[in-house]
């Protein structure tokens, strides 16, 4: 009897459980804010440009986050990042809720927070960031980003064992495209990874939050 119920307990953990993604190990895993501010009674995304002394993407648009730490929660992860990046208190931010999930095809995983900041008075640290960039979320909800497709190809490695496959070296082998966004506000490019993320955003927001 014990073996019986062991398996239907079995079951219904498999029926209850939280699909993963396959191949996640694979994936570097960041945490990003997508944070909403009041400039004169008008709600702005903050971005950050990144400092020129940045060895990657100097120069940049993004939104304050970063790698996850062993041991830390995506949430405090994000939360953390634009504590140390905004100069701001914990106190200040106040997370609504998950944005989505982007998945570059360069294996990095993106995990995106809604959230606002409170009494932000435009301070940064220098070590990361040149400058802040305000864009109303307007902006956003009657602008659409210009799009760019980008091939992706297959490149196999030379040890490759054709013989294993149907076709051999001649395998019809599939190539995918990769969705490349731009918004342009005055003089400021946003695009990438941060493109993609801020459009999601403010598609939940509009969903869940804007009346």
């Amino acid at each position: 009897m014990e073996g019986k119920e062991a398996a239907t307990l079995k079951k219904k953990r498999l029926s209850g459980r939280r699909p993963e993604i396959i191949g996640e190990e694979l994936f570097k895993k960041y945490a990003v804010l997508v944070p909403v501010i009041d400039v004169d009674g008008t709600p702005h995304l903050l971005f950050e440009k990144r400092s020129p002394k940045l060895r990657h993407q100097p120069g940049e648009i993004c939104f304050p986050g970063g790698k996850l730490e062993p041991g830390e929660s995506l949430k405090a992860c994000a939360v953390r990042e634009t504590v140390e990046e905004l100069n701001v208190r914990y106190r200040q931010i106040k997370v609504m809720g998950p944005g989505d999930i982007y998945l570059s095809p360069f294996q990095l995983m993106i995990h995106s927070f809604i959230g606002t900041i409170e009494d932000y008075h435009d301070t940064f640290s220098t070590d990361e960031v040149e400058a802040i960039v305000k864009v109303p979320l307007e902006f956003f909800i009657n602008n659409q980003p210009r799009t760019y497709m980008s091939q992706l190809v297959q490149k196999l490695p030379e040890d490759f064992p054709y013989e294993w496959i149907p076709g051999g070296e001649k395998y019809p082998w599939a190539n995918g495209d990769h969705e490349i966004l731009f918004y342009q506000y005055g003089p400021v490019t946003i695009w990438g990874m941060t493109a993609q993320i801020a459009r999601s955003a403010v598609e939940l927001m509009k969903e869940y939050c804007i009346r």
